[in-house]
C-alpha cells in the first residue's frame, strides 16, 4: 500500500469519527436549555401586573429550581431567574427574584 492510500484511509476514518461524535452530541442534548427553564418558570408562576403570588407555596417551582441547579452551570442560575421574572412583567421584580433565590438557596 502506498503512503497516500494510508493517509486517505486515515482521513476518511477521522471524518467518520467526527461525524459520529457530532451525531452523538446532538442526540445527547436531553438537558433543557436556558430558554426552556425560563419558559418553564413562567408557566408555573401565578401572577398579575403587580407580583408573583405562588413562590412560597408551589412545590413545582422548588423542584424546577433543583433541576435547574443540577442541569445548568452556576453562572446561569441568576440569569434564568431574572429573565423568567422579567418575562412576567410584574412590578415587584426584585422581591420575586430575591424570594426565588432564597427558596433555591442561591447566593
Amino acid at each position: 500500500m502506498k503512503s497516500t492510500d494510508i493517509e486517505r484511509r486515515n482521513r476518511d476514518l477521522k471524518r467518520a469519527q467526527k461525524k459520529q461524535e457530532m451525531l452523538d452530541r446532538k442526540t445527547s442534548r436531553e438537558q433543557r436549555s436556558v430558554g426552556d427553564f425560563i419558559n418553564a418558570f413562567v408557566e408555573l408562576f401565578f401572577y398579575d401586573g403587580e407580583r408573583i403570588y405562588n413562590l412560597d407555596m408551589s412545590d413545582d417551582i422548588l423542584f424546577l429550581l433543583e433541576e435547574m441547579k443540577d442541569e445548568q452551570p452556576e453562572k446561569q442560575w441568576d440569569n434564568i431567574l431574572t429573565k423568567a421574572v422579567k418575562k412576567t412583567k410584574v412590578k415587584e421584580k426584585d422581591d420575586a427574584i430575591a424570594k426565588l433565590k432564597e427558596i433555591g438557596e442561591i447566593e
